[in-house]
């Protein structure tokens, strides 16, 4: 087990978007995030105290999280020497990167001079069997996004959160390395073998309750030419009786491919629907989850008005404003 409470590294993340993990970690538990280490550079932050390491150990953080999910998931030189300095502070580290901690010899030597603990949340611990497309009992939703880092993860804990605060059955299913984080459990989906991935998410999703929904956090996006196979696995998988459309209105470009435009959301739901059916023929779009954080209230709202009446469904920032429209079209499913 990781130990908590957890400093939460920033490193130098070049804008508030590569920290997601770090601030997944504080909206969903802020009782584990004790502070900030920011690096020279550091375009993020999370609002929380910036801390030295000694200052951190002496709040009682008793592991430094990597929170940042930068472009292939590696360790700069430059946060190596932070890494190595921790650990003789006396930290544990945890890290959702590709790039493994267990995997750098510096800093398993100095885990081992110092009897500290490396954690790699991003590796795969059971071996999944190969997807077999069998219906199974229980029912499941997927948020599907328009482009990644869009909040596809915030919908699912949303209305996950908005269902068990109703009594209705309910988990979250993590699939990548915040989610992982937050909730202790889940398959880190983009680390399994590419044939497996789909089996993965059967297991994730087993057979369940008729009224039982899983809200399985979505990853990537069908349009983003980097990250759609993991998209993919998601949606004949997981075999969704419902999805929701996941939206950032204000960006110009798909996220790190400046050269590609964001699809609409009728593309999106064009694209995802006729998908998710193959594995599942009743799928349907129950609503749109918005991230408007970059909005101003009323522009928000406005915005969110506009897609409904474009869209013909629910629509809302579940973080901001609730996930109520999206569970009350869940439960008519």
């Amino acid at each position: 087990m990781i130990k908590t409470p957890y400093l939460l590294f920033l490193g130098d993340a070049p804008d508030q978007l590569a920290a997601k993990v770090a601030i997944g970690i504080k909206d969903w538990r802020p009782e584990n995030a004790v502070g900030q280490f920011r690096m020279d550079g550091c375009k993020a932050d999370l609002g929380l105290t910036d801390m030295s390491l000694v200052e951190a150990r002496e709040a009682g953080a008793k592991t430094l999280v990597i929170g940042v999910a930068n472009r292939g998931g590696v360790i700069s030189k430059e946060w190596k020497k932070v890494l190595v300095m921790a650990l003789e502070e006396g930290f544990d580290l945890a890290s959702g990167l590709h790039n493994l901690l267990r995997e750098e010899p510096d800093l398993v030597a100095v885990a081992e001079a110092t009897g500290r603990e490396l954690h790699d949340v991003r590796i795969p611990e059971v071996e999944y069997p190969i997807a077999n497309g069998k219906t199974r009992t229980g029912k499941r939703v997927l948020a599907v996004g328009t482009d990644c880092s869009v909040g596809k993860m915030y919908t699912a804990l949303c209305m996950d959160a908005e269902m068990r605060k109703r009594g209705m059955k309910s988990s979250f299913r993590a699939t990548g390395q915040t989610g992982i984080l937050i909730t202790g459990d889940g398959v880190p989906l983009d680390a399994v073998i590419a044939d497996f991935m789909a089996g993965s998410v059967e297991y994730l999703t087993p057979d369940n309750d008729a009224d039982h929904w899983d809200h399985i956090e979505g990853q990537g996006s069908l349009f983003h030419v980097s990250y759609s196979g993991v998209t993919m696995a998601l949606i004949h998988g997981g075999q969704p009786d419902a999805l929701v459309l996941a939206h950032e209105p204000t960006r110009t470009h798909m996220r790190g491919l400046p050269e590609y435009d964001l699809p609409s959301l009728q593309a999106l739901r064009d694209m995802a629907l006729p998908l998710a059916k193959v594995a599942n023929p009743g799928c349907q779009v129950i609503g749109v989850s918005v991230n408007t954080q970059n909005m101003g209230e009323d522009e928000a709202k406005a915005y969110l008005a506009q897609v409904e009446a474009d869209m013909g469904l629910p629509a809302t920032d579940p973080f901001r404003f609730g996930a109520a429209k999206l569970v009350d079209a869940l439960a008519a499913v």
